[in-house]
């Protein structure tokens, strides 16, 4: 009597040799190894580019004085009028210079602009890395139609996992519950493959960058 194996005994019989096989990891150090080619840019550039790429608008500020002027400069022209700012470190410095902005969420939902600080930049990819362990929590970067980021350059990193670090560091084991990357402006080519801006979040994201 001819023996008959069927498809599914072939792929198993397979499945069972292969896993008594002991085979040495053809990646043994994968996690070490770099997401991307080593760049000799210097971080605060490849990432500007980077993110410019992505459709983001990206302002490099000597001090906090250009911050502020060329901030006023863009409320003037583009009559922004309802600006939100909830976290207390952004709000010492406008404050500082008599900037105005709402500190509550009173009629929020006219809100023209979000400010926001961020956890991290990354070089590699132009994104940026928020959470929602501050004040501006995880509305102020979602709901108004324009996200502005004020960061630091040393909040600058290569790839992301050198941003998770940063933020271990920062956290420890109270890791904040959300954290997101950001990769320019919200957009999506979901209907009949046009391009939308702004269709789940703002459709103009600011990153203003400052020694630090």
């Amino acid at each position: 009597m001819r023996d008959i194996t069927t498809s599914k005994e072939k792929l198993l019989k397979k499945i069972r040799k292969a896993l008594l096989e002991k085979r040495d990891n053809p990646y043994p150090n994968l996690e070490d190894l770099p997401h991307y080619p080593q760049s000799d840019e210097l971080p605060e550039v490849q990432f500007a580019e980077e993110f410019t790429n992505a459709a983001g608008q990206f302002v490099f500020c000597e001090d906090e004085v250009q911050f502020i002027d060329i901030l006023l400069s863009l409320a003037e022209e583009r009559k922004w009028r309802k600006i939100y700012c909830w976290e207390p470190a952004l709000q010492d410095i406008l404050m500082k210079y008599d900037y105005p902005f709402f500190e509550t969420d009173k009629d929020f939902d006219q809100a023209q602009v979000g400010f926001t600080l961020c956890e991290a930049l990354i070089a590699r990819n132009g994104s940026v890395i928020l959470s929602n362990a501050d004040a501006a929590g995880r509305r102020l970067s979602i709901y108004p139609p324009i996200h502005i980021v004020l960061a630091y350059t040393s909040q600058i990193v290569p790839d992301l996992k050198d941003a998770f670090k940063l933020i271990k560091s920062k956290y420890g084991n109270q890791l904040p519950s959300m954290i997101t990357t950001v990769t320019g402006p919200s957009r999506t080519a979901d209907i009949e493959k046009t391009l939308v801006m702004g269709a789940h979040g703002p459709k103009e994201l600011f990153v203003f960058l400052l020694e630090g």
